[in-house]
């Protein structure tokens, strides 16, 4: 449930020409992408300047729109991200959408953090547990309580870390009897795993905390494993509490990541991010869509030049970048091979002027080997190494996509 905007509106000097852009995630469901638009209202209140929204896929205006409209209106847009956790959309896709804006609009551009753990997001989970007391009619200072804060769930084990620092905070100082962490999907341990765990303590009750913005198909499959918990055994009381929603408290922390942002203050992870570390397990990602990123970005420092070709430098960025999903999915469904005979294929060519990376995970498990061309947009799904001749020779040659191996564009 929303928790009404009480603050008085801000008015702040000098900041005619700002903008501020909030970014989701985007869903099938508009009542969840009415939540993000309720959300950017509520902070163009709190901060008195322009706030619009934009997503990142499955719901409009798009990120690149978005910018657009933008660009002709204001001189510096801050980028707020509506991410819970610095994952994959934190640390690959935002930015290369941002990089792509600076290279096609005459407009400043900072980039926010995500949520993360913030004191204002632990105090409106305690609410979230407490509203689940009231209702199972249960007192965490009397009885043995038990909390589940459950998370989406990535490939990014610096975000699945947080969700246990998140439930390790929302233990300390208080009643509950414990605090655990656990994931919808993608890694471990799942909600199930975890509640089965918790009924050998027998705890007088459960409060699950799906910890997810919108009230979407995520959140009501929390709902339902913990009325098939709480069914299983009789003993314990279970029940599953709200999302955050549009609940005010989530301005408290825009507004501070939109501060960071524009003071050049932002704090990122780097010692603990896979693709900038070599983590155990994750040694692959290292690089990857970070280096499509980079090569972006680097165009854009040698552009001042009137003769590129009269006036080469070694960082130039190719024509093409195509990034290669080699994380274990597409791993195992052969992307190895497909991103080694692309290379081949390329250095065979006259015409090609591409770079060929390894990259992290696309989003599209199950659907590999993907290969993403940039800055085309162009994903191919489901790709065998044979497939590689075509895509040099048609796509990266000569502009032809191929149009049978597309999965997306963007």
């Amino acid at each position: 449930m929303s928790t009404p905007d009480d603050s008085t509106p801000a008015t702040v000097a000098g900041f005619d020409d700002e903008a501020v852009l909030l970014i989701g995630h985007g869903s099938r469901r508009e009542k969840s992408n009415e939540q993000v638009r309720e959300l950017a209202a509520g902070l163009e209140s709190r901060l008195g300047i322009p706030v619009d929204a934009a997503f990142l896929e499955l719901a409009e205006p798009s990120i690149d729109e978005a910018f657009a409209g933008l660009a002709p209106v204001t001189d510096q847009v801050t980028v707020v991200h509506c991410s819970l956790f610095a994952a994959s959309h934190v640390k690959n896709d935002v930015p290369l959408a941002i990089e792509q804006a600076r290279a096609e609009h005459e407009i400043a551009i900072n980039n926010g953090a995500h949520l993360g753990v913030h004191p204002a997001i632990l105090d409106l989970l305690d609410d979230r547990a407490a509203a689940v007391e009231r209702e199972l009619g249960i007192d965490r200072t009397e009885d043995d309580v038990a909390v589940v804060v459950c998370g989406r769930g990535s490939s990014d084990p610096d975000a699945n870390g947080d969700v246990h620092k998140l439930a390790r905070l929302l233990f300390e100082g208080r009643d509950f009897d414990r605090v655990e962490a656990t994931f919808i999907g993608v890694t471990e341990p799942t909600l199930e795993d975890t509640l089965h765990g918790l009924s050998k303590h027998r705890p007088d009750a459960v409060v699950v905390l799906p910890y997810m913005l919108g009230d979407g198909v995520l959140t009501q499959r929390v709902r339902d494993w913990t009325a098939e918990f709480d069914e299983d055994y009789p003993y314990v009381d279970a029940l599953a509490g709200d999302p955050l929603g549009t609940d005010s408290r989530l301005l408290d922390v825009f507004a501070d990541r939109w501060q960071e942002a524009r003071s050049g203050s932002v704090e990122m992870s780097c010692d603990t991010c896979k693709y900038k570390v070599d983590l155990e397990g994750y040694e692959e990602d290292v690089g990857g869509a970070r280096a499509m990123l980079r090569a972006l970005a680097h165009q854009e420092a040698h552009a001042d030049r009137e003769d590129i070709d009269d006036e080469p430098h070694s960082h130039d960025a190719p024509a093409k970048h195509v990034a290669v999903c080699t994380n274990q999915t597409c791993a195992k469904m052969g992307s190895p091979a497909v991103l080694e005979r692309l290379r081949q294929e390329v250095r065979d060519s006259e015409h090609a002027d591409a770079r060929i990376t390894r990259s992290s995970c696309l989003g599209r498990c199950g659907d590999g080997p993907m290969v993403a061309v940039y800055p085309d947009g162009i994903w191919y799904g489901d790709v065998a190494d044979d497939d590689a001749e075509r895509i040099v020779a048609d796509h990266l040659d000569r502009d032809r996509i191929v149009s049978d191996l597309v999965d997306q564009t963007l």
